[in-house]
């Protein structure tokens, strides 16, 4: 044989493997869509079959209203509901629920679900809820001291799910507090940061007002701690008698009984 007659049935031989391959390709892939045809399950890009789609789309839509109704502004809400291990095509009308009454529809929160025909069987699923709002900030650099006016203030969008507990949103929570520390501009506030204005003083004369049911009678006394307004100091009212009062406005405390 000769050298052209080898080339020209080698190349043959390629051709025929090349066209082998390309049918059992196409095959396998008419095989695989006929099988997804007949299961009923149509896939998404992101590899999530219907009914797991709708029973996502459920849970979402249910946690959009439940945070509504805690209060949340459309706007201010992101939801991220996280596809399960498992498939839900199986599960028929899905019905979400809160496991515990009352959770806290803020950050990581677990969503039950009920399916048709499953009396004694829930299902759960883990979505994330950022719920925006305000903090307050300091405007400008605020020295130890300082009482803090609205100029001083200013706020910007936070998650508030994740905002410390002594976090402050509200300016009239701040305005007429005085800085215990030093607070940077842009530092967030929060009412550690600040105390009140003294009202009274260790050693001033007060007026002390008692008053209960059917009576009211107002002593003069010596407070023996300062305070500021709302908070409970020592007065001394005789030579014996030492009260717990709270202070009411500059230079007046009162006691109920």
């Amino acid at each position: 044989m000769s050298r052209s007659s080898s080339l020209v049935q080698a190349t043959a031989s390629l051709s025929w493997v090349i066209a082998r391959a390309a049918l059992v390709l196409c095959v396998s892939s008419g095989f695989a869509a006929s099988v997804a045809q007949a299961s009923g399950q149509a896939v998404d890009d992101g590899g999530v079959d219907a009914g797991t789609g709708e029973a996502l789309t459920r849970v979402e839509s249910f946690l959009f209203e439940q945070a509504l109704a805690d209060g949340a502004r459309p706007g201010d809400l992101e939801i991220q509901v996280f596809p399960p291990a498992a498939s839900l095509a199986d599960c028929r009308q899905p019905e979400p629920f809160l496991p515990r009454a009352g959770s806290r529809l803020a950050g990581r929160v677990s969503v039950g679900l009920r399916c048709e025909g499953e009396r004694h069987r829930s299902r759960y699923l883990q979505a994330e809820i950022t719920r925006l709002g305000e903090r307050l900030v300091a405007a400008r650099d605020i020295v130890p001291g300082e009482r803090l006016s609205a100029d001083m203030l200013t706020s910007e969008r936070f998650d508030v799910s994740r905002l410390p507990s002594q976090a402050l949103t509200d300016p009239q929570a701040a305005i007429g507090q005085i800085a215990r520390r030093g607070i940077r501009q842009g530092q967030a506030l929060s009412a550690h940061q600040l105390t009140s204005p003294k009202l009274v003083r260790r050693g001033e004369q007060v007026a002390v007002e008692a008053s209960g049911r059917g009576f009211r009678i107002s002593r003069q006394g010596e407070a023996l701690e300062a305070g500021g307004l709302g908070d409970i100091v020592r007065v001394r009212v005789d030579r014996r008698q030492i009260l717990d009062a709270r202070v009411v406005e500059h230079g007046r405390l009162a006691v109920t009984y």
